[in-house]
């Protein structure tokens, strides 16, 4: 069956024609009935007729039809009837074969002497039977009913003693097609209602799927940060509870510690990978296309990585294609700090699964693409355990029993791949080991920015920051975030300043010099975006002040602090490392000759 034929169940027209041809099949086995009923009757009016063999022929043709409507009845169930124009063609067909009957029957009572008139008055019977019966299928109506009426109608015509006769039968024609055609578009309307509301249950049962997906995503979110929240909070508790002197235990030891750092760090990872997995499923994760160094953003991944594969006594390894070490341009084209997040989780999941062996990672050019492999000798994983893991919040059990971890970071990391115009595939093989390759577009005749590129981890501060000692004004509402960015910014040599809100710090703000203001995005009495306008309103210096917004939401409350005067947005949790470079990304700025620009860090 070729393709134009196939039945578009989304196309109205194709869907009105089947409910059409529906309702004439559903009539089938009432006209036959119909004809079966007149047949007696019928051939004692031609017994009078002096024809014998005409009457003969009429008993051949209706076995004919019979014969052959039961061939249609069951074609109908066959593949082929799905083609509703074949359909339409083969019930058109077997509707003649009763019209050209209604012909012969004509044919017939025109000879048959003194039972003609009775004869012909049941042949225009014939042709309303024929026309009713034809009604729900529009196409079907036009054709048979000419046919079936224009035998009789000529018949009666013919002579001058059946004028009389012939406008009755006329008039009874004209009635029964005017009537077929009220119940044709009364069957049409129906049809019209019975479509839309197939399409309302459609777009209801599609919400519903997306319902129930979403509810089966924020069951398993709710499932896994309680279990990695309970596990992580536990073991920090005990420390710190150790650390206050609680229950008379000692001091925790620096192992104590670590491990409660471990813990602390792990449950912030889940988060932001839920938050960011979440995003993404939404369509709301923002990715950058801007042309960056891989090679070195690799080096500098394993270089910190290697520590803790060596601890193991793993090896990790690097190697890198000659003519991207040698070519001055090139450059891959994605997002620097996403590319980092893919290859930071890739790298980190084969340290930490491997137990012996060896880590491997290469980059190479492909096409117009750039590819970074992370090949281990781990546990390695089947076909269907790599589907399974590519899955949101779907785990391993063979390889993830007494590992920490939400189930996320594959899937996350090929949303992104994918949201960068490349991709994220793996393969392994059991007790062998898996490698996953992370491709990128490449252009080679980009040209790579001088500094690094993406998040360092580490505590110090990017190339190109303000010096120390800055006066900085944090509005938080929050103790403990609060605390957490007053220790990050005097750990980077700066002097803080705490409000409590954003009325506060507009207070503060009129009465003392500051160098950068760091605004929470949500507080009470004003918030973020009420506070950066109120700044900018003021007298003085401290009206083109640089402003961190630092924020818990989405791109809107980013887009809302920006809009009110903040000239860069940090998101929380916040790390050393992203508040040393907001702060030195929003302490370059010079309001004078850029005002009105912002830039998100």
């Amino acid at each position: 069956m070729s393709a134009e034929r196939r039945l578009n169940e989304h196309d109205p027209r194709d869907a009105d024609i089947r409910m059409a041809l529906d309702a004439q099949t559903a009539l089938m086995p009432y006209a036959l009935a119909v004809f079966a009923v007149c047949l007696p009757l019928y051939v004692w009016a031609g017994s009078f007729a002096a024809d014998a063999g005409w009457l003969a022929m009429s008993f051949a043709v209706f076995a004919v039809n019979w014969g052959a409507f039961y061939g249609v009845v069951a074609w109908l169930r066959t593949d082929a009837a799905q083609d509703v124009r074949r359909r339409s063609r083969v019930q058109l067909a077997s509707g003649l074969l009763w019209a050209l009957a209604v012909v012969q029957m004509t044919l017939f009572a025109d000879g048959g002497g003194p039972a003609r008139d009775t004869l012909l008055q049941m042949s225009v019977g014939a042709a309303i039977i024929c026309i009713f019966f034809s009604a729900p299928h529009l196409l079907s109506l036009l054709v048979i009913a000419p046919v079936a009426s224009a035998a009789p109608l000529v018949a009666l015509f013919s002579r001058p003693d059946g004028v009389r006769a012939g406008a009755q039968a006329w008039g009874a024609l004209a009635l029964a097609m005017a009537l077929s055609l009220v119940f044709n578009r009364m069957l049409r309307r129906q049809h019209a209602l019975a479509l839309e509301h197939e399409r309302l249950l459609r777009e209801r049962l599609d919400v519903l799927e997306t319902a129930e997906r979403s509810a089966r995503s924020k069951s398993d979110i709710v499932a896994t940060l309680s279990h990695e929240i309970r596990n992580g909070l536990t073991g920090v508790t005990h420390v710190l509870a150790a650390a206050a002197g609680k229950g008379g235990r000692a001091a925790p030891s620096r192992e104590q510690l670590n491990a409660a750092l471990d813990a602390a760090q792990d449950l912030v990872a889940v988060l932001n990978a839920t938050l960011d997995s979440e995003t993404a499923e939404a369509g709301r994760l923002a990715v950058d296309s801007v042309p960056f160094e891989p090679v070195r953003l690799i080096r500098d991944l394993v270089l910190l990585e290697r520590p803790h594969a060596l601890a193991k006594g793993l090896e990790m390894t690097v190697h890198i294609e000659p003519d991207l070490e040698r070519r001055p341009l090139g450059a891959a084209i994605g997002d620097p700090m996403r590319t980092r997040q893919i290859v930071a989780n890739l790298v980190g999941n084969a340290v930490k699964y491997t137990v012996r062996g060896r880590i491997e990672v290469r980059v190479e050019q492909r096409a117009d693409a750039i590819a970074i492999q992370v090949a281990d000798t781990g546990p390695g994983l089947s076909a269907e355990e790599m589907e399974q893991a590519f899955q949101a919040f779907q785990r391993v059990e063979r390889t993830g029993a007494g590992v920490n971890g939400a189930g996320l970071g594959l899937s996350l990391s090929r949303q992104l791949a994918r949201l960068m115009g490349g991709g994220l595939e793996g393969a392994g093989a059991v007790g062998v080991g898996s490698c996953f390759t992370l491709t990128l577009p490449f252009d080679e005749h980009a040209a790579c920015p001088v500094d690094p590129v993406g998040e360092e981890p580490q505590a110090v501060e990017p190339v190109g920051a303000p010096p120390s000692n800055l006066r900085v004004l944090i509005a938080e509402d929050d103790a403990l975030n609060a605390a957490m960015l007053r220790a990050i910014l005097e750990q980077l040599g700066h002097q803080v300043v705490h409000a409590q809100n954003g009325r506060r710090a507009l207070d503060l703000a009129r009465i003392c010099d500051f160098d950068l203001v760091m605004l929470d995005g949500r507080m009470p009495i004003l918030d973020g975006p009420q506070t950066a306008a109120a700044l900018r309103a003021l007298d003085g210096d401290n009206r083109d002040i640089p402003i961190v917004a630092v924020i818990g939401g989405d791109a809107d409350e980013a887009r809302e602090c920006l809009d009110a005067g903040a000239d860069t947005v940090l998101r929380k949790p916040v790390s050393v490392a992203a508040v040393a470079r907001a702060v030195a990304d929003a302490a370059a700025l010079d309001r004078r000759s850029i005002a009105g620009q912002a830039a998100v860090a």
